[in-house]
């Protein structure tokens, strides 16, 4: 009889430990698949960067439907780190609070317009005569003139800003790269 409860007993212990790592398993995926929501389109969508058709149409699908996916797998997560936490050691609820905390942020940081933070307007912008640049020659710039007043934008500094917010001549512009 003893021989047969070790048997039954083992096959329990069997179970549960297939079953914490099923938990497991599903608690990194969370975690991954919210982290992943967040920065495939931040990593794609880079300044001074060269992005394909194809990456940018990805990233901004992506980024679509990233708020919506990361706050369920955060939720997910959350699931499963309650799940966990009893069955955790130490370093086990450590890894559970920090996957706890990457998917959170993830959730949050979908949700914020972070690409603004790399691309600001520029309120009030400098000019300087044009002999008194410090411009190499072969340096583009966007040039705009109404009303015989004459502005240049140099290229370098607008592929950072994207926008500059000026007067021209006396006409209010937004004027973008």
């Amino acid at each position: 009889m003893d021989f047969l409860e070790e048997g039954v007993v083992s096959d329990t212990m069997a179970q549960s430990v297939r079953k914490s790592r099923s938990f497991w398993m599903m608690f990194a995926v969370c975690v991954l698949g919210a982290t992943i929501l967040f920065l495939i389109p931040a990593y794609i969508i880079r300044p001074f960067r060269y992005q394909s058709p194809r990456a940018l149409v990805w990233a901004i699908t992506i980024r679509q439907h990233a708020p919506f996916g990361s706050a369920l797998a955060a939720c997910i997560t959350f699931l499963m780190a309650w799940v966990l936490w009893s069955r955790a050691a130490r370093a086990g609820k450590a890894l559970i609070v920090l996957g706890a905390l990457l998917a959170t942020g993830s959730a949050i940081m979908s949700r914020l317009n972070y690409f603004e933070w790399m691309f600001h307007p520029v309120r009030q912008p400098n000019f300087a005569p044009a002999g008194s640049t410090k411009l190499d020659s072969g340096e583009m710039v966007l040039a705009l003139s109404f009303n015989n007043d004459a502005r240049a934008y140099p290229v370098r500094e607008m592929a950072y800003h994207h926008i500059v917010n000026d007067v021209v001549g006396g006409i209010p512009v937004a004027v973008t790269y």
